[in-house]
């Protein structure tokens, strides 16, 4: 299969993840449909259209992910389908349900078309590190989910919410023979993150501390993340959960990095020091990714 000559579509484009795979697959020469919601981020909507005005193998899409048909619209003519969803506001309860639907809309368009092979569908590591009984496991891989009723408990609605649209995800298209594969993210960084995915990253992380604590707060390189999501939409053997990050936030130094990173979202005291502690136990496992990232080098 001739990757260079595919049209891929990209869900939600005005995300920050969306975004930069619609720059990322542009610059490797793929034809994009670049499919924007009309509750997206409107600073990054605006650069993708400014974007169709003067790249030839860009066509946008207005798409509402609780309208079927304009689902379909976009996708017309794709062999492929990237589907990040997030927010570009905190989440709450309602949100959740709200990603779930559009989610099963959106695999069932791609199921129906009768040029969509594969989809590439963007998670989170939050699906799979809630747990109360976490520090009870040396690893946490691909295999782990996150409990549902504990989400629910702490209020915890982004992890929820990726919880429960990856598993309806895998379920439908299982049920309707699509191939699939999931990339669960770490905490995403890069090029004006914090103003321009700032809903997401406040809601990643709360119950950070936590996260911390347990060995399981991870970030990830936006341009890593989407060379990492191309790679598996061109590797044809690919399938199943991909935890993608590439460090481990696990001891006061990085803490405090990313603490910079992310100002004004986190604040630290002006004279915080740093106190020495022992760094936590490293839980997440990666060796599926290194498996792809080496096979597709």
């Amino acid at each position: 299969m001739e990757h260079r000559k595919l049209t891929l579509c990209v869900l939600d484009a005005s995300s920050y993840v969306g975004f930069w795979i619609t720059k990322g697959l542009l610059n490797r020469g793929y034809p994009v449909h670049a499919a924007v919601r009309k509750t997206g981020n409107p600073e990054i909507e605006k650069a993708i259209r400014e974007m169709g005005k003067v790249e030839n193998g860009l066509v946008v899409f207005p798409v509402d992910i609780m309208d079927y048909h304009s689902i379909l619209i976009a996708l017309k003519g794709c062999s492929g389908l990237f589907c990040c969803m997030d927010t570009p506001h905190v989440y709450d309860e309602k949100m959740v349900e709200l990603e779930v639907r559009g989610t099963i809309n959106v695999v069932e368009a791609c199921a129906r078309t009768d040029t969509v092979h594969k989809t590439v569908f963007t998670s989170s590591l939050t699906a799979a590190v809630w747990r109360e009984n976490i520090l009870s496991e040396k690893d946490v891989d691909e295999r782990c989910w996150s409990d549902k009723e504990f989400c629910r408990k702490m209020k915890l609605w982004y992890p929820l919410a990726k919880t429960l649209s990856e598993q309806a995800a895998w379920a439908l298209a299982m049920d309707r023979r699509l191939k699939m594969v999931s990339i669960n993210a770490g905490l995403v960084l890069g090029p004006a993150v914090a103003e321009q995915n700032s809903g997401s990253t406040i809601s990643y992380l709360k119950g950070a501390a936590q996260m911390y604590e347990n060995g399981v707060l991870a970030v990830v390189d936006v341009k890593f993340l989407v060379d990492v999501h191309i790679r598996a939409m061109e590797d044809s053997s690919t399938g199943g959960r991909y935890f993608c990050f590439d460090q481990i936030v696990n001891s006061e130094e990085e803490t405090l990095k990313l603490a910079n990173i992310l100002r004004p979202l986190i604040s630290l005291p002006q004279r915080y020091e740093v106190q020495g502690r022992e760094a936590f136990a490293e839980r997440l496992r990666t060796r599926r990714l290194h498996k792809l990232v080496e096979g597709t080098a």
